[in-house]
């Protein structure tokens, strides 16, 4: 079963970090079983209970996982090796448009809103004891929240989005838990999820956002989460219209106990109207990000959900960091009020160079996707051949895997710094770096 590799160890401590360096080096292949629990408890002459908890410690690490009869194995992508490794050296002389930042022209200055946040820390000084969400902030936040819909509930705030999601996910889930996530999807939460020993389920998507055949199919295999990108996804830039949410609405209706998460990222960078889902379930969170709009060193995000939801995730933030910074509160406050962003003009700005991209691919016979937000999806047959092909050409583009559980391959260009000239010599370097064998293929 394990080869000449054999797991060492008297704690349960000491047995875990032997399996975790065996794949580390390789010795344990992805896929490869483990002994089972009292077998292995025989070998080591421990008690079984033990080897329970180191193999209870890997799963919740994300090293291994577990499914029924059929034994631990070793994770085919254990979280311990980020997706975000999966990406291209850029050499000098290569643009780079791999990264999935935004456009550093189009996010405004912090100065001022920095400044107005410290005077306003001077007047009113934050001190330990205050409520964790600056009453403007939540004011604003969730006037912003009902005006696209999303139903009434407390507002939270998070250091990003994916805290915000990981903090829900641990609020309600155990390990081994099953998670429903868009394929293609954002790779840090494919990463996240068994990080944090849950098991991802992969939903297949259109440019409409994921099928509703294909939620029913994994709530019905024992998804207890569902999370959902209504614009802007990333990679493909779908967007979930409202036909797709009504239909997506009367799936989640048929199973209430499932967890819902709604990550809206894309806020104030995307000109498509929002069509949320959050409500049909009695778990569900609303999350938005300013990352996109105003910067990601911000780290701020907020959210909005039902009551017992929320109550978790807050108390148990009490007792970490306690609560994000009411000064990068106040700083989004003045974003805000100053109107240091106009959503119509970013989302013009991304959408004409997206558009563009697409409509110059589509011209060359090469089909790609991209309705919002800033990334392109091209599929390829040869995810490792195209990256290679195009860094050579003098682009580099995020290779799919990164993004990607069972989706055929594909390549994802960020638009954010291309200009009008760039079109046309990005396009051609696509189109020959893909090969007739990519027309047609669909990501779903």
């Amino acid at each position: 079963m394990l080869g000449e590799y054999r797991i060492s160890g008297r704690r349960a401590s000491e047995i875990a970090a032997s399996v975790e360096r065996a794949v580390g080096s390789g010795e344990l292949s992805p896929g490869q079983s483990l002994p089972p629990m009292r077998e292995l408890a025989g070998d080591l002459g421990v008690n079984p209970n033990t080897v329970a908890a180191a193999y209870r410690a890997l799963r919740e690490r994300g090293v291994i996982e577990t499914s029924g009869r059929r034994g631990s194995r070793v994770r085919p992508r254990p979280a311990s090796t980020a997706r975000e490794s999966i990406r291209v050296d850029v050499p000098p002389g290569v643009r780079d448009l791999g990264k999935g930042n935004p456009d550093p022209a189009l996010l405004p200055s912090l100065r001022e809103a920095l400044a107005a946040a410290a005077r306003h820390n001077a007047a009113r000084p934050g001190l330990y004891g205050q409520e964790p969400v600056d009453p403007e902030f939540a004011r604003l936040a969730r006037a912003a929240f009902d005006a696209d819909g999303v139903p009434d509930g407390p507002v939270a705030v998070t250091s990003g989005a994916l805290d915000a999601i990981e903090r829900v996910l641990a609020a309600h889930l155990k390990p081994g838990d099953a998670v429903a996530v868009e394929d293609p999807g954002w790779g840090s939460l494919l990463d996240l999820i068994p990080a944090l020993g849950l098991r991802a389920v992969p939903v297949a998507l259109d440019d409409d956002g994921p099928l509703p055949a294909e939620v029913e199919r994994a709530l019905r295999a024992g998804a207890r989460a569902v999370v959902v990108t209504g614009r802007a996804q990333n990679p493909t830039g779908a967007v979930v219209g409202a036909a797709r949410a009504a239909e997506l609405r009367a799936v989640l209706a048929g199973h209430p106990g499932v967890l819902l998460i709604e990550d809206d990222h894309g806020h104030g960078i995307v000109d498509e109207p929002l069509s949320p889902l959050a409500g049909v379930t009695d778990s569900w969170v609303f999350v938005r990000s300013v990352a996109k709009a105003y910067g990601p060193d911000l780290r701020v995000a907020m959210m909005t959900g039902d009551t017992v939801t929320l109550d978790r995730v807050m108390g148990r933030q009490r007792l970490g960091p306690g609560w994000v910074s009411r000064l990068l509160q106040r700083a989004v406050v003045q974003l805000w009020t100053s109107g240091a962003v106009d959503a119509a003009v970013v989302a013009r700005a991304y959408g004409l160079r997206r558009d563009a991209l697409v409509a110059a691919l589509a011209e060359r016979g090469v089909e790609a996707y991209g309705r919002s937000g800033m990334n392109v999806w091209v599929p390829v047959p040869d995810e490792t051949g195209a990256v290679a092909r195009l860094l050579h050409a003098g682009w580099a583009v995020a290779p799919g895997a990164r993004f990607r559980m069972v989706a055929p391959p594909g390549v994802r260009l960020t638009v954010s710094t291309l200009t009008p000239q760039d079109i046309d010599p990005v396009a051609d370097a696509v189109a020959s770096a893909t090969g007739p064998a990519s027309r047609g293929r669909r990501y779903d």
